[in-house]
């Protein structure tokens, strides 16, 4: 157990050297949508675990909050070439979804592709969680395999490595993930391999 602790907080360095780009965890859909590209970097997360000389795992994933959901929509719908009320629809469409479960895309590579298997829940080798405000873990409603095209995939998200496996993994509405007082929001994947984090901070 304390080995763990040690992985993450080694992995937690690695993956939060870089300067983050600033994002606010509120669940306010914005009143200006940006370009997708800009906001799909801004908030995913990628992080490294290593075991002795050997890379364990490789972790991205990209949390689809409103503003995400706004750019996607919006990026969507132009390169469909919607005007007037099918845009406003496929616009309308995100945002009832962003009032639904919440929603990351994770993508994962693994040194032995037999442990890449987060889609079997408790049978995986791994253990993902969010964890809220007040540290306390969220465990997922479900985690599906992104069957789609790996190049379909990175058109929507640049993380995905060449090798890596794409699942959407779904939390509960209830938990406090997002909204006004929220300042931090982790994702944690964890075995006896060891374990890493991925840390969305509020940035006013």
């Amino acid at each position: 157990m304390i080995r763990i602790a040690a992985l993450i907080v080694v992995c937690l360095v690695a993956a939060c050297g870089a300067v983050e780009p600033r994002i606010r965890l509120n669940d306010e859909w914005p009143a200006r949508v940006e370009k997708y590209d800009d906001v799909v970097d801004k908030w995913t997360r990628r992080g490294t675990l290593r075991g002795g000389y050997q890379e364990v795992l490789e972790l991205a994933a990209t949390l689809k909050s409103p503003e995400w959901r706004a750019a996607h929509a919006s990026r969507d719908a132009d390169n469909r070439g919607l005007q007037g009320e099918a845009r406003t629809q496929l616009l309308a469409q995100a945002q009832a979804a962003a009032a639904g479960p919440y929603e990351l895309q994770v993508m994962v590579t693994t040194w032995d592709r037999r442990e890449n298997d987060l889609d079997r829940g408790a049978k995986s080798v791994w253990k993902i969680v969010l964890l809220d405000e007040q540290g306390m873990e969220v465990a997922p409603l479900e985690i599906v395999k992104d069957k789609r095209p790996a190049f379909v995939v990175r058109a929507e998200y640049p993380a995905l490595g060449d090798f890596a496996q794409s699942y959407v993994a779904r939390f509960p509405r209830e938990a406090k993930i997002l909204g006004p007082d929220v300042k931090r929001v982790r994702l944690r994947i964890s075995s006896s391999r060891g374990g890493l984090e991925l840390i969305w901070n509020d940035a006013p």
